[in-house]
């Protein structure tokens, strides 16, 4: 294979294997057997290979009926949404039927297990949080999928369960294909069933993933929403190719939080300069991480969910992560691109009049979790009130926090920065007690100001971050009379300001300047 993975048996020969013989013969000398994406049997048209970019004619004669029953015979049952597999491979068979229920074309999709593919996304998928892969299809979304079931499962030792809907993941038949690895696979007997067997999987076998492709219905996002406030790390496959599908498709929804209209006071309307019904996002989003696999080798990673849908829903631009990976499979990653100097040195002399942030010691603890639940330590920042970020680059953080299951397992860019100083706090367990101990006995150290010059020097630092990077800051939860005061603060430097959440939670989100 390019890129230097590396392909396992693709059991190519046990698919050649149910075909007539003379498509058979044909294909022996066809030029692009490694690269073969799927045969094509249709009743009365020629029989073709697919491959990337090119579509070949495996014999003249066109498709008979004796054809199609061929293969039939010689693979597993369809099921209810007429795929069909063979026995210890990963070949997917899907039908199609007159109106009258018979078979009368088949495609023949190659399924192969491909060593490497998941390298491009492994650090993301180490940090234990819920992940969604979108891609059209044919672009590597179940490859990826199972590649990374059976990273989690092998080589971090992972409690993994698979619900394999269609047996794509994991093959046909009862004992799952090897490309899975030591995860387990829950078969699921119809389609409709997906959810049930979803929630079945954590209530019955107590995984810590759980791996699904393609949620579809909103039955299917619900069980997802259940999974992961149960502290379970999902990994899964949607129908869509960037979040803005998601965003737009009312079954969907709710896996980025779910979108609901909100109709804003008079006041809150004029200083927004919005109209006074404007789109919110409903909840926190099913997945902290959202990777769109633009190609099999490009793939756009967005690394907080929340934060992306509310700047989408205020039409601010949105920057992902880029990643790529060469012809020698290295991968190069691109941060989301900050705007040019001269942008942030004009919107500066845009406002000669407002004050400039004091340059002070830093009060909000920037924190980078390893294998530490996301979804708990934010609950645990809340009920702490602290002022506390988490980040999600080592490189922009003051402290590490990781489990103790982990310390002897770092990664290199980790070993990098605690050898050059970085603080590093580890949590016997991944509960919310845990991380409220910690985080109160980090806000006893730093000695904290009283609450308004607290809060005030937050909104300082939070303007020049907006400023010189263009994207929103939402501050701690502060009292109205303090979140006026920010406002006043932020709004003297030409910025957007609003108060988003319920009380006591209630909190101001700084975004740039319209415009600029």
């Amino acid at each position: 294979m390019t890129n230097g993975f590396r392909c396992s048996d693709d059991g190519l020969d046990a698919l050649l294997g149910v075909m007539p013989p003379h498509i058979r013969e044909a294909f022996e000398i066809h030029p692009q057997r490694e690269d073969l994406i799927e045969i094509i049997l249709d009743l009365g048209r020629p029989p073709e290979a697919r491959s990337p970019g090119k579509i070949t004619v495996l014999a003249p004669h066109p498709v008979e009926r004796v054809d199609i029953e061929h293969v039939v015979k010689r693979i597993g049952a369809f099921g209810k949404d007429n795929r069909a597999g063979i026995e210890r491979t990963l070949h997917r068979i899907s039908a199609i039927r007159n109106r009258v229920g018979t078979v009368i074309g088949l495609t023949c999709r190659v399924g192969r297990a491909v060593r490497g593919t998941v390298d491009i996304v492994r650090d993301v998928i180490e940090l234990e949080r819920s992940i969604l892969l979108l891609g059209r299809p044919g672009v590597g979304k179940t490859t990826i999928l199972r590649e990374a079931a059976r990273v989690l499962a092998d080589d971090l030792n992972k409690r993994v369960v698979i619900v394999d809907t269609s047996n794509e993941i994991a093959g046909d038949g009862d004992i799952p294909h090897p490309g899975i690895g030591r995860a387990r696979r829950m078969q699921v007997s119809t389609p409709s069933e997906q959810h049930s067997v979803m929630i079945e999987a954590v209530e019955n076998h107590m995984p810590e993933v759980i791996v699904i492709d393609e949620i579809g219905t909103e039955a299917e996002a619900l069980a997802a929403r259940t999974i992961a406030e149960r502290g379970v790390q999902l990994i899964a496959t949607a129908h869509g190719n960037a979040l803005d599908n998601l965003m737009q498709n009312p079954t969907l929804s709710d896996l980025v939080g779910g979108i609901q209209a909100v109709t804003l006071g008079d006041d809150e309307a004029r200083r927004r300069g919005t109209r006074k019904t404007v789109l919110e996002r409903k909840a926190p989003p099913t997945f902290e991480v959202l990777v769109e696999i633009q190609e099999r080798d490009r793939l756009a990673v967005h690394h907080d969910v929340a934060h992306v849908v509310d700047m989408s829903l205020r039409g601010l631009p949105l920057r992902p992560e880029l990643r790529l990976r060469d012809e020698d499979g290295k991968v190069e990653i691109r941060k989301a691109p900050a705007p040019a100097e001269a942008q942030t040195a004009q919107v500066t002399e845009l406002r000669p009049a407002a004050p400039k942030p004091r340059l002070t010691n830093r009060k909000t603890m920037r924190i980078f979790p390893y294998a530490v639940n996301r979804s708990r330590l934010d609950q645990a920042i809340r009920i702490c009130q602290a002022l506390v970020q988490v980040v999600n680059n080592v490189e922009d953080a003051d402290m590490i926090v990781m489990l103790k299951s982990h310390e002897r397992h770092q990664p290199k860019r980790l070993q990098l920065a605690l050898s050059q100083g970085m603080p590093l706090h580890v949590l016997r367990n991944n509960t919310v007690t845990q991380m409220t101990y910690f985080l109160r006995s980090i806000m006893d150290q730093r000695a904290p100001q009283p609450e308004r010059e607290a809060a005030m020097r937050e909104v300082e630092l939070a303007v020049r971050d907006v400023m010189e990077n263009q994207h929103a800051v939402e501050l701690s939860p502060q009292k109205t009379a303090v979140r006026r005061l920010q406002h006043q603060f932020a709004e003297g430097y030409g910025l957007n300001t609003e108060s988003t959440g319920s009380e006591p939670q209630r909190r101001v989100v700084i975004y740039p300047a319209s415009g600029v």
